[in-house]
């Protein structure tokens, strides 16, 4: 159990690492592999993936393996030397964490425009028949053009582990979320509401949530203080509808001792009921 002050462990350090240089070509297909950055490192090993994020200093670390693949072919295709890139990736790439890398390229004074895309679509790896989610895109040069957004409205599983899907599709400006309309990845707060709306109580566990019923069992009304503790919870639809008369512990304030020794039995309500849940998560 004592770490070994004479262990060495190897580290490779890769100096001047640059991106490779791609042929030209007119179009670019590929289906990059799929490695989520936090992968990168256990993988790849810690001299790439420091030698990769080097070298890629514009790229947000925090984007997936395959987003390196889609800002070179977006690099091509928006200096001419391509005129498409088609790509599959993973179905993550609408997320914040990636989105950054299609939305500069997006908004760049010479940038790209998604011709093509369907932002999540069944897939299975022929390797080990994994069945995934995936998303595909086709960039091309110039911005702000519209392009092909393919929504799956059914999927029907087959026996060989695929599914046949029926698609729906829409045209217009394609944006980095993978949407077509007003662009949400530009909304900004509402300055107006600061100060003056609240999300309200949120409860982390539905165990807090109790009938009547189970308060008279928890000793509402017996023991001191308690109703400090117990009280009404209502919800909006509670408000707009016809209540439920639910309760709600609320321990805010006190320490688990206290709890322990002032309120045993929501002290054991809470540990079978609440604690288990909250650990897995």
């Amino acid at each position: 159990m004592v770490p070994d002050e004479e262990a060495r462990v190897e580290v490779t350090r890769l100096v001047g690492a640059q991106p490779a240089k791609w042929p030209k070509a007119d179009f670019i297909i590929g289906n990059p592999p799929f490695v989520g950055a936090k992968y990168l490192r256990e993988l790849l090993g810690d001299g790439y993936a420091e030698a990769l994020w080097d070298a890629y200093r514009p790229m947000p670390q925090s984007a997936d393996y395959v987003m390196y693949w889609w800002h070179r072919a977006a690099q091509e295709v928006s200096s001419g030397r391509t005129r498409r890139f088609g790509l599959i990736t993973t179905n993550s790439l609408p997320q914040a964490f990636n989105r950054r890398v299609v939305q500069a390229h997006l908004e760049h004074v010479s940038g790209i425009s998604l011709a093509f895309a369907i932002a999540d679509h069944p897939w299975v790896d022929a390797s080990d028949s994994a069945a995934v989610r995936i998303a595909m895109t086709v960039g091309t040069r110039g911005r702000d053009q519209p392009g092909r957004l393919l929504e799956i409205q059914r999927e029907i599983p087959l026996q060989d582990g695929e599914s046949e899907v029926e698609l729906s599709e829409r045209v217009g400006v394609i944006h980095s979320d993978l949407r077509i309309g007003a662009d949400l990845t530009r909304t900004v707060p509402l300055l107006s509401n600061q100060g003056l709306s609240s999300p309200g109580v949120k409860l982390h566990g539905s165990g807090f949530i109790v009938t009547p019923p189970d308060a008279d069992a928890l000793s509402l009304g017996r023991v001191p203080e308690l109703e400090q503790h117990i009280r009404p919870y209502l919800n909006g639809r509670d408000l707009t509808r016809r209540s439920r008369g639910a309760m709600v512990i609320d321990l805010f304030g006190l320490t688990e001792t206290e709890v322990r020794q002032r309120f045993p039995e929501v002290y054991q309500w809470i540990s079978e009921r609440v604690k288990p849940e909250r650990e897995q998560k």
